[in-house]
């Protein structure tokens, strides 16, 4: 009602106080929510929309506590902007985005350069979508090459690697039918064996893969000693057995933090390499990148040239239209970084991961199996007289405080090892692993309390990402 009646007319028109959330409307109110399965039948207004989606996203974990995750979850300001200033140009477009075009061939001649190619102008690489179709490039050369010196009929191809693989592997011997040879865990060994490795090898064997920076534990495989069982194989047997490197995470990290470590094209062995932009290259998802050592081992019909586009362009990427934003970003972060801002920033990400490594071993009930003093990442377990609660558990109650924290069992061989793994990430700070720490100090007493793990399904593991 009106605050106040004066002698005049009053407005007869009743005074609208709406406390509700939403717009007011019949057509773009929130009384009702919308169709989810089919399309509405009328437009929304903007804002209505956006707060839809927006209301809907808040149920979501926050991207900043998932130490799950090896997917970069923050960047500077100024990336963002200029993401957004690219998120229209299409990266396949070379002739009519040149200048972006231009930013992933610099891209690529500072990973070749970083990693040692011995004629960095002669390597040739690609962005990706992310690593997974990286290395689905890297075994389509290995095989084609393969294909090339050993032309028999009826030959099945295989690939040697570490069961601690990413699924990608899995997918790539899947879809181009390739048979799998994989080397399992032994005892303290979670990664490839050298020596298993070489006496898995044959005359149809189109490579190896080795890991730098296993998803399991954060441990660096041992490039260079399977390289070496590699080279001995070739002089006893005459097998020139090519390496790949998947360095997803470490590709980004060993440059800088470990820079007399041989892993990279210092090795004559290794053939080609990939890492993730948006992991330790420390961009929003997605890209990756695959570099090859030199064109000998790109085979030439791998790469595709098309001209509907406008010019001759080579592709040799599996998917075609992709945003260019991420390698605009890419570029970015190289340029603001160098070498001695990598090197501050993963080695800052590396101190947080090993103190609060530390911390956690100090609270009596767990057990380390790797330290984060490789990867930035470090896995652990209950201790052997802990009996009352088990890691699904420990996982279950961090989630609750908003940690994702996941907790998963080893592959064939160590099934019985049940672990939590943290992934530390630039924007995990110092301040936040403490908070880390206390939350999981504060569900002790409760854990321990309990007449038994209440997690019975070990099978399925909790928020295990790659």
């Amino acid at each position: 009602m009106p605050l106040h009646q004066g002698p005049e007319k009053r407005d007869e028109r009743p005074m609208s106080v709406n406390p509700f959330y939403g717009e007011a409307n019949p057509v773009g109110g929130m009384t009702e929510a919308p169709p989810k399965h089919r399309l509405p039948d009328t437009p929304l207004p903007p804002m209505t929309a956006y707060q839809l989606v927006h209301d809907e996203l808040m149920l979501d974990g926050n991207s900043r506590l998932n130490l799950a995750t090896f997917v970069t979850t923050w960047m500077e300001p100024q990336a963002g902007v200029l993401m957004a200033e690219c998120r229209d140009k299409n990266m396949i477009d070379k002739d009519e985005y040149p200048r972006t075009a231009e930013l992933e061939r610099r891209c690529v001649a500072m990973l070749a350069d970083l990693w040692n190619a011995p004629d960095p102008a002669a390597a040739v690489g690609c962005s990706t979508t992310g690593s997974s179709e990286a290395c689905m490039l890297a075994g389509m050369a290995l095989k084609r090459r393969w294909s090339k010196r050993n032309p028999k009929p009826g030959a099945r191809p295989n690939l040697v690697m570490g069961i601690n693989v990413q699924v990608c592997w899995d997918k790539f011997c899947n879809f181009w039918e390739v048979e799998p040879r994989l080397i399992p865990m032994e005892g303290d060994r979670f990664h490839l064996d050298p020596q298993a490795a070489a006496a898995m090898c044959d005359e149809n064997t189109i490579g190896v893969v080795a890991i730098l920076g296993s998803t399991f534990d954060g441990s660096y495989e041992p490039v260079a000693d399977l390289c070496a069982a590699l080279d001995a194989l070739q002089e006893r047997t005459g097998l020139d057995i090519p390496v790949h490197v998947d360095g997803a995470s470490g590709g980004m990290v060993a440059p800088f933090l470990d820079p007399d470590l041989a892993w990279d094209f210092r090795l004559p062995r290794v053939a080609s390499i990939n890492t993730s932009g948006h992991k330790y290259g420390l961009v929003y998802p997605g890209v990756g990148w695959a570099l090859w050592r030199d064109q000998d081992a790109l085979p030439e019909e791998l790469v595709f040239r098309v001209n509907y586009l406008g010019g001759d362009m080579p592709t040799f990427a599996l998917n075609f239209s992709r945003p260019g934003a991420q390698v605009v970003a890419q570029y970015y972060t190289f340029l603001r970084l160098g070498r001695e801002g990598y090197r501050a920033v993963q080695q800052t990400t590396r101190d947080v991961a090993g103190r609060l490594a530390e911390r956690i071993e100090a609270l009596g009930d767990f057990r380390l199996l790797t330290r984060g003093d490789q990867l930035p990442v470090f896995a652990f377990t209950t201790g052997h007289d802990v009996t009352a609660y088990d890691v699904f558990d420990v996982s279950r109650r961090l989630r609750e405080s908003g940690w994702l924290v996941p907790a998963y069992t080893f592959p064939p061989h160590r099934e019985d090892l049940s672990v939590l793994r943290v992934v530390c990430r630039n924007g995990f700070s110092a301040d936040l692993a403490e908070l880390f720490v206390d939350d999981l100090r504060r569900l002790l007493p409760e854990l321990r309390r309990q007449s038994h793990p209440l997690t019975r399904d070990k099978g399925a593991a909790t928020g295990f990402h790659h």
